[in-house]
């Protein structure tokens, strides 16, 4: 049977349309459905690339008798979590409170008015590790709906209370000092996995944010010890099976705690954050490998991840050919038939030789550095990385020629700003005009067809918006548009990020409850207005709006933009103390606000502007602001004004709080300058 998510532009609500399920999407006909016919709604939230959503549907939606049971006792409602972050998050902080666990698929029961009664997350078919079958889980759900409202009506009255705490106004948890930085500095370091890197055990999550911020502080504070973790907490990422050594990006996460084994599924956001911090790591570095990854990680998202109009899709999936990974392993014959006399050589080169790592196949890793490679099969470096080179191509072309996974091909406007900032930085300090072509085509797909007026649409997909934008899409594309105002220095860039940051505050934003909410003021009416202040996978809406909103200070002064972000950071304090890694992008939020900018403005464009620009791509400056562009123009930003070039040479005036140093037409001074401004912390 064909049901109503076949009209859908979201791929993942399309995998089901074939389902014998009667699916609804999200919308009033479902509800109108259930209270005319006084059935519960079953709510069940996935997204295209993850795998035990696949595993489920294949279980249960695929299983006539099981989709009887479904049509006949429930509303069915789909959700593409991708799509609506908001319905996700309402009802994956019900899943969480009752279960204490979440993700996906999710399952949800609602009433009529879509307050949630029971949930949790994926349902076998049959009875398991004392886990209910779905089967079982459906009639048991459905009778308590039928003979036990009273106890029905309890859960929902408990939980419309946990809503009612959560949307309150915000107060404060304490305050933010240069010491609340430096006590989480130390619980990261005590929290690190010092064998294998990254923090954490099994699955273990790359926490490119908190390593983002040991980056900054180890760098103000000159501690080597620090930028070590993150230099190789990259690095074991880089050289694990998380990486995809062959095609380049990286997965979700690893399964293992070394590093190995991935959960094969990539997504566009993961790999954004990983290119912004490899470029910075370069900068602090010099490290050729961990630039020759962000290359390469960058490289398969323009060959791989971008559409023809520019804009970026959303995920590639876990599975193909009905399993996890296949695409991606390979068997030892496989191994020797695309490789012939060159398999010995990449034995070693990707840890093949002890035998399959993964389910009688091989994951490929790299498992040495490539000096101790070529000693071990007496070549030069040169040779060495000549021969990896050509094992890649070989190995490239016999991939090739498998059944790739499906892409999930509709743009996120959060996910496409977040990877617009990093291709600008990327660009910038690798000064690649291919990659700062990239990222001027995905600026322009944004304004051209996520923009509409001054707000952010959430989804695009085959020429349809499909969703209004939440929080993080506003902020993610204003901070995109800003990180290439940065790179190239035009000022339309500003002034739509600009527009932007001020819809943001108009649509998202309550004075009275001290909060942003993830929600516009706009949106259709939930059970509750959703406010996230947790950095997850991506940083959450507001840590981004906090970040846009100083930046823009940075540029044009805003002390109410100050005012607003110190609030929210003082909502944060404890729990950012306690849990940092649920809060690394505020502390970077906190690093910017506690310490300052470090504002450059550089002005005219002679011989010398290619020398400043060339000390500003190689140096790592936390929290740098760069003003360029023409000095007079109507939209310039306050940081330029009034800054005219000495004897009509390119000149830099190195700033902190719009108060500057002597301007220089040096590049040696100017690198002093902000090595000085970098260590002088407030």
């Amino acid at each position: 049977m064909k049901n109503r998510l076949k009209a859908e532009s979201s791929p993942y609500l399309r995998q089901h349309a074939g389902n014998p399920v009667d699916w609804y999407p999200w919308g009033e006909e479902a509800f109108t459905d259930a209270r005319g016919s006084d059935r519960p709604i079953l709510l069940s939230i996935g997204y295209a690339a993850c795998h035990w959503c696949h595993v489920m549907a294949h279980e249960s939606f695929e299983h006539p008798a099981t989709a009887a049971l479904m049509n006949r006792l429930f509303v069915n409602v789909k959700v593409d979590r991708e799509e609506r972050p908001d319905v996700d998050s309402i009802y994956m902080q019900a899943v969480q409170a009752m279960t204490g666990r979440g993700g996906w698929p999710m399952t949800v029961f609602l009433t009529p008015d879509g307050e949630p009664f029971y949930g949790g997350t994926y349902f076998p078919p049959t009875d398991a590790q004392g886990v209910p079958s779905f089967t079982r889980l459906l009639q048991s759900v459905s009778g308590a709906w039928t003979t036990r409202r009273e106890a029905v009506n309890a859960t929902t009255a408990t939980l419309r209370a946990l809503y009612a705490n959560a949307a309150a106004p915000l107060t404060p948890s304490g305050a933010v000092t240069a010491d609340t930085l430096r006590a989480v500095a130390q619980l990261l370091r005590t929290l690190h996995d010092r064998e294998h890197q990254g923090f954490g055990g099994a699955p273990k999550f790359p926490q490119t944010m908190p390593l983002d911020f040991l980056l900054r502080h180890g760098t103000r504070h000159a501690d080597p010890a620090l930028l070590d973790i993150v230099t190789e907490s990259f690095l074991a990422m880089a050289r694990g099976g998380i990486h995809d050594q062959l095609g380049g990006g990286f997965s979700r996460y690893a399964t293992d705690e070394a590093w190995v084994v991935p959960h094969f599924e990539k997504m566009l956001y993961d790999n954004a954050l990983l290119v912004q911090l490899g470029a910075h790591l370069v900068q602090v570095t010099g490290s050729a490998e961990i630039e020759r990854v962000t290359r390469e990680t960058v490289a398969w998202v323009m060959q791989e991840m971008t559409g023809p109009d520019g804009g970026l899709y959303a995920s590639i999936d876990a599975d193909s050919e009905g399993e996890e990974g296949r695409f991606y392993v390979w068997t030892r014959e496989e191994l020797q038939a695309a490789l012939g006399d060159q398999f010995t050589f990449a034995a070693v080169a990707y840890g093949v030789r002890n035998g399959p790592n993964f389910e009688g196949r091989s994951i490929l890793v790299a498992a040495l550095p490539i000096e101790i490679i070529a000693g071990r099969m007496e070549m030069t470096v040169a040779e060495a990385e000549a021969a990896l080179q050509s094992v890649r191509q070989l190995l490239l072309a016999a991939r090739a020629r498998r059944v790739a996974p499906a892409i999930d091909r509709k743009r996120i406007a959060a996910w496409n700003g977040l990877m617009l900032a990093a291709l600008a930085e990327a660009a910038r300090v690798f000064d690649d005009a291919a990659m700062l072509v990239a990222a001027e085509r995905l600026a322009g797909f944004l304004c051209r067809e996520m923009v509409v007026g001054d707000r952010v649409a959430r989804t695009w997909m085959d020429g349809v918006r499909k969703q209004p934008g939440f929080l993080e899409d506003q902020a993610a594309v204003a901070a995109g548009l800003l990180a290439l105002y940065k790179t190239t220095g035009r000022h339309d860039l500003l002034r739509q990020a600009r527009q932007l940051a001020a819809a943001m505050l108009r649509d998202f934003y309550d004075a009275d409850a001290g909060s942003f909410y993830d929600t516009a003021r706009d949106h259709d009416a939930l059970i509750t207005r959703p406010r996230e202040l947790t950095d997850n996978a991506t940083p959450s809406g507001s840590s981004l709006a906090c970040d846009v909103l100083l930046q823009l200070d940075g540029l044009d002064g805003a002390p109410a933009h100050r005012a607003i972000v110190a609030q929210l950071l003082d909502a944060v304090a404890a729990p950012m103390s306690e849990h940092p890694l649920g809060f690394g992008h505020w502390l970077g939020v906190a690093d910017r606000l506690l310490h300052g900018a470090v504002e450059v403005a550089l002005v005219g464009t002679d011989d010398g502007h290619a020398a400043l620009t060339a000390v500003l791509r190689r140096m790592y400056v936390p929290a740098l602001i760069l003003a360029q562009g023409p000095v007079h123009a109507a939209d310039a930003p306050a940081l330029l004004r009034d800054r005219n070039p000495l004897n009509s040479r390119a000149t830099a005036f190195v700033c902190r709080g719009f108060t500057c140093e002597l301007p220089t037409v040096d590049a040696g001074a100017l690198a002093q300058q902000l090595r000085s401004a970098v260590r002088r912390t407030r």
